[in-house]
This record gives structure tokens, C-alpha cells and sequence, in this order.
């Protein structure tokens, strides 16, 4: 027992040793992968430096006095990361601030004239009622979405004025001086976010989308390459289990798990992006679109996932079958790929559609893994494909004969016996009736059981069962692909992207935009055996 406990002493003993080295190194990364968090980081430190002043320098704080602590509270609550965010809190507090106060002086107004007792109770009752309504409107999705951190700091402010100025005479001065400090953390909030250094929610909207877009294409073009692989492919199975590593090293995962995990970052950074004012001539664009594209991403990585779970199967088509569909795939899916990476530069550059995305590449490789399906039937019907339906139909035929066969004798196995026949002969004669029919039910079986180990032996297309489910998955991506082109074609006609210029300056503008026809997929022309 002494020992065991002085082996986990051991073990903690190192690992608290080794824990500032690890604090160190996360640290480290999370400033690497992101330096703009450090920027904020040093930005927030200056604000409370500058909001403290209003304490540590004795005229502001003579002017100010207690309520200073308010500017503290507001740089704290209010200073977010991006411009979008603080102002969308900032302005929220300031309404809601203001409202709040107007209400209360209001009802002070009112309620001095109703006496001590009617004072009292006219305040409670105004708690209750404004109190009730402002938390139903929090209820509603446009106020919720937009305006609850003001109705919050309504309730709160009204509360506060309301309640104390029952008991406190000076509330018109506590007020305005706390409106004042609310004011000075606010302006100190939006100097530090909107000049020094301002991070845009729009810009990291735009940069995300685009980055979705090449994760997704670099995910379909590896996966596609692992499975025509055959080390990949085991590798990928041994290692399914091992969470951690799929997490951080899997290029396949990594590309689509941002994606699906963008819909609500998307959409907070669609709101923050509606509230920064125009600090360019790229800021004023349809935030809400940006979303949509989104959405279309999600749709589109779902076929990814089914793809990368192909990798992860126990059950795998044999390496021979693969290899004789590699090409024709793996064009396919670097035809996806290359399509989603100029969709990408087309957002990242703000301009329209290449027209080489509309070229009949991408058909080309749909007719080339069509022609493969072809020159393979044996693969996905069988060697005897007719004999085996035959085979079926004979078999059920046979199944359903004697089932009318029983039902006819009586159904329950048995030959009916006639009530007068009660002596030992009529038992012989049922023996005998019940052994024929057994010698000849054995006959009607026996060539059944033998059809059916035909059957099951002629099924050689299970073997191309699983190639044939990552086939459809493939060309499901390019069916998606389509409602991805659409919304980025939305894109960058409402947002007024560029004309897509070949080459250099001095060529001549394409005036093709991304409204041109695109090369529709006809999932009908693909084989009606093995891929339907």
C-alpha cells in the first residue's frame, strides 16, 4: 500500500514539474496560431489603465467620486475582441442606459405626487410591470438576437434608479453621474477598438469562408488519395479509434470539422459585421450571404465525412477492384478540388468566377468514371447476373406453390383425419400419408438450399459493394457542388464583386460573370448497375 501511494506521488510529483513548461507552450500556440490575441490582450490592459485614472488622479476622482468604479465595469463588460462586438455592447449599453433612465425619472415624477403610501406602492407595481415586459421582449428572436445585452442593462439600470430613490434624495445627481462614467468606459472601449489596431468581424467572416473552401478541397483531395492507397487505407483504420491524433493531425478532418463547426460563429460574426461601420470600400457587403454560403459548405462537407468514414471500414473492396477505378476518381476529385479553390480565390480576391471553372472538365471526369463503370460489369451484376434473377424468381415460384400446397392439406402440417376413421387403421394410413409428405417435402427443399449456395456463391459484386458506396459518395459531391457554385455566384453578384481579368493588368476584362451557364451534372447518364 506504502508503495503505491508513493508511486502516485511520483507521478504527480512529475507532472507538476512539467506543468509551466506545458502552461508555457499552449500558451505560446495560442498567441502563435492567432497574434491578433496578443494585440487584444495588450489593448484591454491599456483600457483599464486609462479607466483607473479616474481614481488615482485625485481632481478626476473629486469630480467623479464612487461612481467611477462604473467606467471600470463598462471597459471590463464591453471591450470584445473584434469592432463589430464592442460596439454592438457598447451602443446596447448606452440605450439601454439612457431608456432606463428617462423611465425611472419618469416614474419618480409621477410618483411624488401620490404620497408616501402610494409611493411605495405605485414603484413596486411599476418594478413588477416594466420588469414582467422588458423579459418578454428578450423573448422575441429579433430582440434577442440583436438586443439583449441592452435589455439587460435596462432592467438593471431601471431597477437600481427606481428602487433607491425611495430612500435616497440626491438620485438625479447619482444618476447623471453614473451616466457619465458609463459613458467615459464606452468611449474609452470604442477609441481602443475602432484605433488602435481595429480587428473587423466582416474581414474574419470573409477570410473564414474562404478558408472553408480550400479546407474542403485539400479534405477531398487527400481522401480520395488515401483510399486508392492501400497502406492509407489500413492506417486509417488502425488509427480510427485514436481520437487525439484524428483531431490534430488528420488533414481530412481538420478540413471538414471547421466547417461544421461554423454556424454559429458565422452567424455572430454576420451580426457583429452589420454593426462596424465602413472602414473601406470592401466593408459594405451582404453579411447575410456570407452565412448562406456557409450553409451550402455544411451541406457539402456532409458527403466529405461519408467519404473519410469509407477510409475508417471494416469492411474494404479489395485492392485490384480500386486500382481499376483509380484514375477516372482521382480526376474527379481533383476537378472538385480545383473548382472549390477558385471559388475560394474568387472570394479571397473579391472578383468574379474564372470562366475556365465552367469548362467541361469536370464533366469529362463524371464521362470518364461513367465509361469505367461500363467496361466492368462483371463487377457489380455477377458473373451470371441473368442466372441469378432466374435463380430468384424459381425460388420464390417454388416458395409460394407449397405454401398453396399446405394450405390445401390443411395447413398445419397435418392430413385431416375423418371423425369416422378411429380405428388402428386409419392411424396407419395417416402414418404413411405423413411420411410421404415429409420424403416429399425434404425433395422440394433440398433443391431450393442447393439454389440458394448457387446464389450466394455467384454474388462476386459483394466484394465491390464498398468501392461502389464510395463512388456514389464521390459523385454526390459533385452534385453539391452545384448549390455551392449558386451561392457564391449570389455572392458576388449582390456584393458587387470585380470582372474577372485574365492574366495581368493590360489584358482585357472577361465580362463573363458567374451568372453564365454552368455544366449541370446528369446523374441519370451514370451506370444503372452498381451506382444508381
Amino acid at each position: 500500500m506504502t508503495e503505491t501511494w508513493r508511486k502516485k506521488a511520483g507521478v504527480a510529483w512529475e507532472k507538476a514539474k512539467r506543468a509551466p513548461a506545458l502552461a508555457c507552450r499552449k500558451m505560446w500556440r495560442v498567441g502563435k496560431d492567432d497574434p491578433r490575441r496578443a494585440i487584444h490582450a495588450v489593448k484591454v490592459g491599456l483600457a483599464l489603465t486609462l479607466v483607473s485614472m479616474l481614481y488615482l488622479l485625485e481632481p478626476l476622482f473629486e469630480g467623479i467620486g464612487q461612481n467611477a468604479i462604473w467606467a471600470v465595469m463598462t471597459v471590463v463588460v464591453v471591450l470584445e475582441f473584434t469592432a463589430g462586438a464592442t460596439l454592438c455592447k457598447g451602443l446596447n449599453r448606452g440605450l439601454g442606459t439612457i431608456l432606463a433612465g428617462s423611465l425611472a425619472f419618469l416614474i419618480e415624477f409621477i410618483a411624488e405626487a401620490t404620497g408616501q403610501v402610494g409611493r411605495a406602492i405605485f414603484i413596486g407595481c411599476a418594478v413588477f410591470i416594466i420588469g414582467a415586459a422588458a423579459t418578454y421582449l428578450r423573448f422575441l428572436p429579433y430582440v434577442k438576437k440583436n438586443y439583449d445585452y441592452g435589455v439587460v442593462i435596462f432592467l438593471l439600470t431601471f431597477n437600481l434608479i427606481t428602487v433607491s430613490s425611495f430612500r435616497v434624495s440626491n438620485v438625479m445627481r447619482i444618476a447623471h453621474e453614473r451616466f457619465i462614467t458609463i459613458a467615459i468606459g464606452c468611449g474609452i472601449c470604442l477609441f481602443m477598438s475602432l484605433l488602435v489596431f481595429p480587428i473587423w468581424s466582416g474581414q474574419d467572416l470573409h477570410n473564414s469562408t474562404v478558408n472553408k473552401l480550400q479546407g474542403l478541397a485539400n479534405s477531398i483531395e487527400v481522401c480520395v488519395n488515401e483510399y486508392f492507397s492501400d497502406e492509407a487505407v489500413t492506417e486509417a483504420r488502425e488509427e480510427s479509434d485514436d481520437e487525439e491524433k484524428s483531431c490534430d493531425e488528420d488533414p481530412i478532418y481538420k478540413g471538414y470539422k471547421a466547417v461544421l463547426d461554423s454556424k454559429s460563429t458565422d452567424e455572430t460574426l454576420a451580426l457583429y459585421a452589420s454593426w462596424e461601420p465602413r472602414h473601406s470600400r470592401h466593408c459594405r457587403y451582404p453579411w447575410q450571404q456570407y452565412v448562406k454560403v456557409g450553409a451550402a459548405l455544411r451541406r457539402f462537407s456532409y458527403t466529405v465525412v461519408a467519404l473519410h468514414g469509407c477510409l475508417q471500414t471494416e469492411i474494404q473492396a479489395p485492392k485490384s477492384c480500386r486500382a481499376l477505378f483509380k484514375d477516372p476518381c482521382v480526376r474527379l476529385a481533383n476537378e472538385v478540388s480545383r473548382v472549390l479553390i477558385e471559388l475560394a480565390t474568387s472570394i479571397e480576391g473579391r472578383r468574379h468566377c474564372s470562366p475556365e471553372l465552367l469548362s467541361d472538365h469536370l464533366h469529362d471526369a463524371l464521362q470518364d468514371l461513367n465509361k469505367a463503370f461500363k467496361s466492368q460489369p462483371r463487377l457489380f451484376l455477377g458473373s451470371n447476373g441473368s442466372q441469378v434473377s432466374n435463380m430468384l424468381a424459381v425460388a420464390a415460384a417454388q416458395a409460394r406453390q407449397q405454401k398453396e400446397r399446405e394450405e390445401a392439406t390443411g395447413g398445419g402440417g397435418g392430413v385431416a383425419l375423418s371423425s369416422a376413421k378411429t380405428d388402428t387403421s386409419a392411424l396407419r394410413e395417416w402414418k404413411r400419408t405423413r411420411s410421404k409428405k415429409e420424403s416429399g417435402e425434404r425433395k422440394v427443399l433440398r433443391p431450393q438450399l442447393s439454389k440458394i449456395a448457387m446464389l450466394t456463391c455467384s454474388l462476386e459484386f459483394c466484394e465491390a459493394l464498398p468501392f461502389a458506396a464510395f463512388a456514389s459518395l464521390l459523385v454526390e459531391t459533385v452534385a453539391r457542388l452545384d448549390s455551392v457554385m449558386e451561392e457564391v455566384e449570389e455572392l458576388g453578384r449582390v456584393a458587387c464583386f470585380k470582372e474577372y481579368k485574365r492574366g495581368g493588368e493590360d489584358d482585357v476584362v472577361v465580362t463573363v460573370k458567374c451568372e453564365t451557364p454552368r455544366v449541370n451534372v446528369c446523374l441519370h447518364n451514370l451506370p444503372s448497375h452498381g451506382v444508381d
